[in-house]
């Protein structure tokens, strides 16, 4: 693509004397060269002009403009070339530049090749979804259906409906309520239950959730008063008792998805909090954060609590994320007793909070895979990815290596090596999973550059750094193809 500076030899007017002698560097100099950009609005009148853009909203041809401006202006404000420049031709060129930015504009949100190693990784969208949740979507965005229409009587339904009995099917609780994630389901929890009043919880779980969004803020922002309890590191029921009062609505444990702390500790186990909570008449909730359904160690990984069972130990309350180990959709689920969900149902904020038809749909589909599928840890692509064989990544990696070493050059070095994964988004932190990665360096380039061109291609490929070279972790990686594809249009 030409610069606008490449103007002045191919298209403008200027002396003889002018064209060999740079022009200085000088602030008039920069502001002549910027004056001669066309304005915003002109290179407009030359937009409308042309039929092809006939049906495109004005907003969205300014928008198109100012991004390609931008650039132009960053390019006559560094020029330092001599002559006279031609606006005439640089509203040519501007003209000529929207039209390659329209041609080549794709939506901000695109697939992306997650090669990272983290399973649930929360910046690129955590689980994907299982083909029956796909079907589910586009079902339900494409037809009318009773999101809250009741077959039965033809009048009004309640979209927990749809999904409420599967919920308690799979976790034994009386009631079940889902809003748009988790944060939602702590905040309109503890604003239903505990408004106005005292939430006992241990200093030790004052977690950070992810987005700079912590438990103390969410809970200021429920209306509920924090009590806070032990140590960061020590927290024993002694610790809750003394602390409870008339004031007292709910004894508060979370989860500490994201972090562990290790050594001289000491925490109130479910069971023990519950019996503290019976003992004063108080509901215990329980923020779990990751929304296991079933124990991993089933397929050979790391253990992580299981609403079911939480709700045995006699939690009034449960809350937990449709999109980590559940593999769904993103949502916030929460199951407990019957009189408690009901308090929350009636909460204005639910409908606040409340999710669409699209995420119902697939969260459905997700969970009838838990109660129907014969081998659900092939159905869910979490699972799947969570338990691949490090053999099966080795096999993988060879081709992907041939791949990548094709379309990157003989100036590379990929070495297939031994790594760890993560399962992500705060689940299971303290463990890692063997792995197999494409570790990939140049004697030039570093590992930021060659991260970059990864990033560049289409669909852009998200590695890692370790160290001084650049990874490409097979673990997320679905199949090898996807690099060649990745790349195919690159060298």
């Amino acid at each position: 693509m030409r610069s606008a500076a490449g103007l002045t030899d191919n298209r403008s007017v200027a002396s003889g004397a002018g064209r060999n002698k740079a022009q200085s560097d000088s602030g008039g100099g920069r502001s002549q060269a910027l004056r001669a950009l066309p304005s915003v609005d002109e290179c407009m009148r030359a937009a409308e002009r042309n039929p092809a853009w006939s049906g495109m909203r004005r907003g969205y041809l300014a928008l198109m403009i100012r991004r390609t401006q931008a650039a132009m202006r960053e390019e006559l404000a560094n020029r330092v070339g001599g002559g006279r420049l031609d606006r005439a031709a640089i509203l040519e060129e501007s003209m000529r530049r929207t039209a390659e930015a329209i041609e080549a504009d794709e939506p901000r949100l695109r697939p992306v090749v997650n090669a990272t190693g983290v399973v649930l990784h929360t910046n690129l969208g955590r689980a994907l979804l299982p083909e029956a949740a796909i079907e589910a979507l586009e079902q339900a965005a494409g037809s009318p259906l009773n999101l809250e229409y009741d077959l039965s009587s033809g009048g009004r339904g309640d979209r927990d409906d749809l999904i409420e009995q599967e919920i308690c099917a799979l976790t034994g609780a009386e009631a079940a309520t889902v809003v748009n994630n988790n944060a939602a389901a702590v905040l309109l929890a503890l604003n239903s239950l505990a408004e106005g009043r005292e939430v006992i919880v241990s200093r030790g779980e004052l977690v950070e959730i992810g987005g700079s969004f912590r438990i103390p803020e969410v809970m200021a922002k429920s209306g509920a008063r924090m009590r806070e309890v032990g140590t960061t590191n020590r927290t024993h029921p002694r610790d809750y008792i003394r602390a409870i009062g008339p004031q007292t609505a709910l004894l508060l444990k979370v989860h500490p998805s994201n972090y562990r702390v290790i050594g001289f500790t000491a925490e109130v186990g479910l069971p023990a909090l519950v019996e503290i909570g019976r003992e004063h008449g108080i509901d215990v909730m329980e923020d779990l954060g990751s929304g296991a359904l079933i124990d991993l160690a089933q397929y050979g990984l790391p253990h992580e609590p299981v609403v079911e069972d939480r709700i045995a130990a006699g939690a009034g309350l449960v809350t937990f994320s449709g999109d980590k180990l559940l593999g769904g959709p993103q949502a916030g689920i929460v199951v407990g007793r019957r009189e408690l969900i009901a308090r929350l149902k009636s909460n204005p904020l639910k409908r606040a909070l409340r999710c669409g038809k699209l995420t119902l749909a697939a969260l459905s589909a997700t969970i009838r895979l838990y109660l129907r599928s014969a081998d659900l840890g092939e159905a869910l692509p979490t699972l799947r990815l969570l338990r691949r064989s490090v053999a099966e990544l080795e096999t993988m990696g060879a081709r992907a290596k041939a791949i990548v070493g094709e379309r990157l050059g003989a100036d590379y070095r990929i070495e297939l090596v031994a790594s760890t994964s993560q399962v992500g988004s705060g689940s299971v932190p303290t463990e890692e999973i063997e792995t197999r990665a494409l570790r990939i360096t140049h004697p030039v380039q570093s590992p930021d550059a060659i991260a970059r061109r990864f990033r560049l291609a289409r669909p852009a490929v998200i590695g890692r750094i370790t160290g001084d070279a650049f990874q490409l972790d097979l673990r997320t990686i679905e199949d090898a193809s996807v690099l060649a594809i990745a790349f195919a249009e690159r060298t």
